[in-house]
């Protein structure tokens, strides 16, 4: 009875742990922003017209199931590369991609689940040493840095989308130069600026003497126009009027008619009342 108690004992062992063995074997769980592909053992190998996506998965034991992190990832990049006239420049990027989720198979098939180091940062690497090879130093530390980061994301994004990657965004964070040729090129830009600034200098004050001419020629016009229009019987005859209004004052006065400049009314004042 015993012998046959062990027995059961053992063998329900045996049932619970092959069990076990099934489920890890046999259950996958892929977790939020995982993607999964099957490889068949006996049915044609890696499945690269279909993806596992997110959740609880059943699969054959003697199936395998790789998964792939398919979100943006950061890779960052410090490199060295030579300018257009052969100087040793540093350069310090930041490379965002991911895998094309839908593509997922293929990659694997193609180039495997560390795609990263076989595919996206060479190509990275050649398209940047590629791109400052075509400038001089001055350019990659100043004047056509934005442009030279949109060319080599240019490159390396029609590269690497041949390959199932999308590449999201390459930022150079920093270009290093030797110090002697990093002051050298400071020491330019702060003379391009300063000279920069003296033209302005020039051409406001340039400005300024043309805007006072102007303002000068308007005034020296106007009072030509004036002048012409006012004739000596014109100012006899206002001041003709102007006397008469003053001698209807309450004021005691005396006008003398013909005795005062050009003719004009003479008015001696007397006490206010």
């Amino acid at each position: 009875m015993e012998t046959k108690q062990r027995n059961l004992i053992l063998t329900v062992v045996g049932i619970l742990v092959l069990l076990l063995v099934l489920w890890q074997t046999s259950t996958v769980t892929i977790k939020s922003g995982e993607a999964g592909v099957l490889y068949r053992q006996f049915g044609g190998g890696t499945v690269t017209d279909f993806h596992f996506s997110e959740g609880f998965h059943f699969i054959a034991p003697w199936n395998s199931m790789f998964i792939y992190n398919v979100r943006n990832q950061e890779q960052l990049e410090d490199m060295e590369a030579l300018s257009k006239n052969g100087l040793s420049i540093s350069i310090e990027m930041s490379i965002r991609f991911r895998p094309i989720i839908e593509e997922i198979g293929t990659i694997h098939q193609t180039i495997g689940q560390n795609y990263k180091d076989v595919i996206v940062m060479p190509e990275v690497r050649s398209a940047a040493r590629q791109v400052v090879g075509r400038y001089d130093p001055e350019e990659l530390y100043s004047t056509k840095r934005d442009f030279i980061q949109d060319e080599i994301f240019n490159d390396v994004k029609s590269r690497l989308e041949r390959m199932n990657i999308y590449l999201d965004a390459i930022l150079i964070r920093g270009i290093g130069l030797p110090p002697n040729i990093k002051e050298a090129i400071e020491k330019k830009l702060k003379q391009e600026q300063e000279s920069q600034e003296y033209e302005f200098r020039i051409q406001k004050e340039e400005k300024e003497a043309q805007r006072k001419r102007i303002e000068a020629q308007g005034i020296k016009d106007f009072q030509d126009i004036v002048s012409e229009g006012i004739s000596d019987k014109l100012l006899r005859w206002k001041g003709i009027e102007a006397t008469l209004e003053l001698s209807k004052s309450a004021n005691a006065k005396v006008v003398v008619i013909g005795q005062g400049k050009d003719g004009l009314p003479l008015i001696l004042g007397g006490d206010t009342k």
